[in-house]
């Protein structure tokens, strides 16, 4: 240990200064000691508080997703799985991996309309297919268009086929053949309410058959506000944060948004 004397004091006037110095030094050590245990104190408040509502809700954001949610998707009044195309890729792959015997493909009769199947739809009840054919016209250009309604068909899969007799067709493009079952003018409309921390978009007859009593539901009608205006004020309303999963769920076009 070395130690530094100052020749211009006395051995009593050094001793003298050591001794000061050490009382400092003694308490900055106790005020560092007490601001450690006081430090430790807020750190264990802070774990033992409960989670605030805000992260709670991001927690629900991050849960598991369904292999379905990658597509616009609703479940009937009566529990059955709608799932429709965001894109002709997606129109594609409905087409040749999801779409099944026992299923329904639904599509609006104008150029530029997600491919939507309805699964097991063969045994669906008529008020079913209604609120699919709702769904198909609302995620089609009708929207954009700022049309009030628009003609939807439904086809059994063996009606639906990729290739003709000169070969196959383009990516989005598919024969039919057979008669359609058609549902005409059907009104664009829907809704979105969350309901056990996933973010539901529905069409409006659905919505009033099977939301939940106590969940605020958005309804999104055709208007003059554009998609990224309304997915904020859609996620003010709903409590939402994840403002892209609410862009993704939209049709394409401009909205008008109101409380149910």
């Amino acid at each position: 240990m070395e130690v530094s004397i100052d020749f211009t004091k006395s051995a009593q006037e050094n001793a003298n200064s050591y001794y000061q110095n050490a009382k400092k030094y003694h308490k900055k050590s106790e005020g560092a000691a007490k601001a450690i245990v006081q430090m430790e104190g807020k750190l264990n408040l802070i774990e033992s508080e409960p989670e605030p509502e805000a992260e709670k809700t991001k927690t629900m954001h991050l849960q598991k997703r369904e292999w379905y949610e990658k597509f616009h998707w609703f479940f009937t009044s009566r529990g059955l799985l709608t799932i429709g195309g965001r894109d002709a890729q997606q129109n594609e792959l409905l087409n040749s991996k999801y779409f099944e015997e026992k299923d329904l493909f639904f599509h609006a009769d104008i150029f530029g309309a997600s491919v939507v199947i309805l699964k097991d739809g063969v045994a669906a009840i008529e008020e079913e297919k209604a609120e699919v054919a709702a769904f198909a016209a609302s995620y089609s250009s009708a929207w954009k268009k700022m049309l009030v309604s628009v003609d939807v068909y439904a086809m059994r899969r063996d009606q639906i086929s990729k290739s003709t007799n000169k070969g196959s067709l383009g990516q989005g493009s598919f024969l039919m053949k057979g008669e359609r079952e058609w549902y005409r003018n059907v009104p664009l409309g829907i809704a979105m309410y969350i309901k056990d921390g996933k973010l539901n978009t529905v069409p409006l007859k659905t919505a009033e058959r099977q939301k939940p009593s106590d969940a605020k539901v958005v309804i999104l009608r055709q208007g003059s506000m554009i998609k990224s205006d309304a997915a904020k004020s859609i996620s003010k309303m709903l409590g939402y944060e994840n403002t892209d999963d609410i862009i993704q769920q939209m049709p394409a076009g401009t909205f008008e948004i109101s409380l149910a």
